[in-house]
């Protein structure tokens, strides 16, 4: 067998008393796709930190081309060949997409004075690469798909041999992420080597050569993905089998009373353009109801809109008939339960203790402060239930909201959200905005399981998600967002994928049932 180009021996890592790799030793070789799977917390982040210098391994080497890496040493990483794109892409959007890639590379004064040079072999890395970026383009005004082409080209230029893809396709659109695929296949022939990491178990056996498996900071196995299935990995992720829970069919009733009522419901952002533009919808009692589209769309002020941080400028939203204002604080004394799409920047205070996550939108109640002082050892016992109840895997209600994975933050917030009118009595009104985004297959059932149970419950629950999948197997009704409008909502099994695409493009509404072709869905 050639030398491996990377080769790891017995990493280990401890966080205090949590063992996070435990003995792990992986070899990559050329040209060769690796996916790194793992449930939330299993150990990937952390496997990969130690790779890139971020982090030093207690025990353990790591090799590239059979010469040991310095550890602790990010810029060793990268000239000894290893590239990453980290899944929250690093990027300055205030500069422009040359001078994030040249960024670190070079003395503030020759960087000047080689431009020229570095904007020719950038476009000459993308044009080799099929990745289309504009050097002279700000950041901040890129798409998603366009930023993450930027990262990867940055890589490129540094001279990468190892690229890891950390959740690659997490904000992507459909057409975006063929595009990526595309890339990679280039990438590969090219001879450079991949660590795919991610929880979209059809897109790692399409991808990937071979899986690696962790549960609990060990490998447990190894497959080639030719020879594996999606049961397999799911159940060698979570250790047993997962059933991924769905809605039964006409389990909404039309005579159930209205919850949620949008009249011509319009908002402009503070540069005075229209960022939702006359939506109506109703939800009712017990019924899901989806809104796909294609990010940026106006899914995120529609949220806004209904957490009472965006004021409606025209039209009315009531809330079980009453008029509701732009103050969180009525909303969630309403009952209305919030599950914010980015749950780093907005659903949890990272340095804040767990027990004060827990209980921060609930600070007002008289069970919880009284005269402006927060009654700790109530709100401290109401998180170790909320912990308890909604299975939370941390070291303790103590520790700081950051230390979490990504998996238990979400039932951090999704616990919080559905307890706001108490244990044992649903919320009026859901609001979870791409709720199992970047979660792993184990988490993704789990909070599926939740908002479900939500809903038989009583609870109206407002889907909004990107993935077009969860909303057909969760939704009563569909509707679709483009360009701050909303269609009609119909229901899911009216929907075809080329119907939702053509909507999702903003093509005519997209008519369920009409003729269309499939792959409009990739134009979305």
């Amino acid at each position: 067998m050639p030398t491996p180009i990377l080769r790891l021996t017995g990493i280990t890592k401890r966080f205090g008393t949590l063992l996070a790799n435990d003995a792990i030793s992986l070899e990559l070789q050329r040209g060769e796709v690796l996916a790194l799977l793992g449930e939330n917390g299993a150990g990937k982040s952390t496997l990969v930190s130690i790779l890139f210098g971020h982090y030093v391994a207690d025990a353990g080497t790591v090799e590239v081309d059979g010469r040991p890496l310095p550890p602790g040493q990010p810029r060793a990483a990268l000239a000894a060949g290893i590239g990453m794109v980290h899944q929250h892409f690093t990027l300055a959007d205030n500069l422009s997409v040359l001078d994030n890639i040249l960024l670190g590379t070079q003395p503030l004064w020759q960087w000047r004075l080689e431009r020229r040079a570095a904007r020719a072999k950038v476009l000459a890395l993308a044009h080799r690469f099929g990745l289309a970026v504009r050097p002279g383009a700000r950041v901040g005004e890129l798409s998603v798909g366009e930023r993450q082409r930027v990262e990867i080209v940055k890589a490129l230029y540094r001279g990468a041999r190892v690229l890891i893809l950390d959740e690659p396709t997490a904000v992507l659109t459909p057409h975006e992420a063929e595009t990526l695929f595309a890339t990679l296949a280039q990438l590969i022939a090219e001879g450079l080597s991949v660590i795919f990491i991610s929880h979209k178990l059809d897109e790692v056996l399409r991808v990937s050569s071979r899986i690696a498996v962790l549960r609990g900071g060990k490998l447990v196995a190894q497959r080639e993905a030719a020879q594996t299935s999606k049961a397999e990995l799911a159940e060698l992720m979570v250790g047993r089998a997962v059933a991924m829970p769905e809605r039964a069919a006409g389990a909404a009733g039309d005579a159930a009373p209205v919850v949620l009522a949008l009249e011509q419901a319009g908002a402009r952002g503070a540069d005075g353009r229209m960022r939702l533009d006359r939506l109506s919808l109703r939800v009712r009692a017990g019924e899901i109801v989806g809104i796909a589209g294609v990010s940026g769309n106006g899914q995120a002020a529609l949220a806004e809109l209904l957490s009472g941080t965006l004021a409606a400028t025209e039209g009315r939203v009531t809330l079980a008939g009453q008029p509701m204002p732009a103050r969180p604080r009525a909303w969630i004394g309403a009952g209305v339960a919030r599950v914010p799409e980015d749950r780093h920047a907005v659903g949890v205070v990272g340095d804040l203790a767990v027990w004060e996550n827990a209980a921060s939108e609930q600070l007002g109640q008289p069970r919880f402060s009284r005269a402006g002082v927060i009654r700790r050892a109530a709100a401290q016992r109401f998180a170790r239930e909320l912990v308890a109840r909604f299975d939370v895997r941390t070291a303790g209600i103590e520790v700081p909201a950051r230390t979490m994975s990504g998996g238990n933050m979400q039932k951090l917030i999704l616990g919080r959200a559905l307890s706001v009118r108490g244990e044992g009595r649903a919320p009026l009104l859901v609001v979870a905005s791409q709720p199992t985004w970047g979660l792993d297959i184990g988490a993704v059932a789990y909070v599926r399981a939740r908002l479900l149970e939500a809903a038989r419950e009583g609870a109206a629950v407002l889907l909004i998600s990107e993935d077009l999948d969860e909303l057909h197997a969760l939704a009563d009704r569909i509707a679709v967002m483009h360009a701050g409008r909303l269609t009609e909502a119909r229901p899911t099994a009216d929907w075809t994928l080329a119907a939702l695409g053509l909507a999702m493009a903003g093509a005519g509404g997209g008519a369920p049932g009409g003729a269309g072709d499939a792959e409009v869905l990739h134009a979305a």
